[in-house]
């Protein structure tokens, strides 16, 4: 019954984090200590190993599909990596409560940004910008700061730093995606490091998510063509504030 309840939920979540641009390990992480009650350092190490093969499938269908933006994601891995690096390096001198304070703060800051900003620019004119490059490199940043100090996917971040880039719908969940991928990579092996992986459960769970990721692109390809890719940006900004507003809670 356990066995069947994880390949469910990683069949969920990864189906749901691939399609929409997240990584999914801050959702494993919280499901791994709160409901099957795993360390934290376990945990950590567990979330970000059963996410990585999902996103590596996920980011190569996408690739096919030739959605991702390799050149503003890029953009965002020369600051990202570094950062998960000294994240980890880091992370037992952070206070806990400091840490959710600020993620909270940020993730509020930026659904508020999402809300208000009025137009995308296209992404060929964002390149044009001298400030695009520092924008990118501030969002791969903070989200490479949230998985090197607690484990997390930094998927939040990093899409919506994509949707305020300019890019559009899928384009952005895409590269999300294809950033998250080395995010992870990197954080899991520092986090490993740290904590053992348990494989009794995290490996149900990446199964799981490995199917969801085989059918999240193909699911993109068809609702792309329907009018529900106008309410992503919207949607996305109202589940950042949702997600801020929690962790200061």
């Amino acid at each position: 019954m356990k066995i069947f309840l994880l390949l469910l939920i990683g069949l969920v979540i990864g189906t749901l984090v691939i399609l929409f641009g997240g990584g999914g390990a801050a959702i494993y992480l919280g499901i791994l200590t709160g409901l099957f009650s795993l360390k934290a350092a376990s945990a950590s190490a567990t979330s970000l190993m059963t996410a990585l093969p999902s996103l590596i499938i996920g980011a190569w269908s996408y690739y096919r599909q030739g959605k991702i933006n390799t050149k503003i994601g890029n953009q965002m891995l020369l600051a990202a990596i570094p950062a998960v690096i000294v994240g980890a390096l880091l992370s037992k001198y952070i206070p806990a409560n400091l840490y959710k304070w600020l993620i909270g703060v940020v993730l509020i800051l930026l659904g508020i940004n999402m809300l208000i900003q009025k137009k995308n620019k296209t992404s060929d004119s964002m390149h044009k910008q001298g400030h695009a490059r520092l924008q990118a490199s501030l969002f791969g940043i903070f989200g490479g700061l949230m998985v090197g100090v607690a484990g997390m996917s930094g998927g939040a971040v990093i899409i919506a730093g994509l949707f305020l880039l300019g890019l559009k719908d899928f384009q952005a969940t895409a590269t999300s995606t294809y950033v998250l991928v080395f995010m992870t990579a990197t954080g899991a092996l520092f986090h490993i490091a740290g904590g053992q992986v348990d494989w009794a459960t995290g490996l149900p769970l990446m199964i799981g998510a490995l199917v969801g990721a085989i059918i999240a692109p193909k699911l993109a390809q068809l609702l792309a063509k329907t009018k529900i890719t106008k309410y992503m940006k919207p949607t996305t900004g109202v589940l950042l504030i949702l997600l801020g507003t929690k962790s200061l809670l």
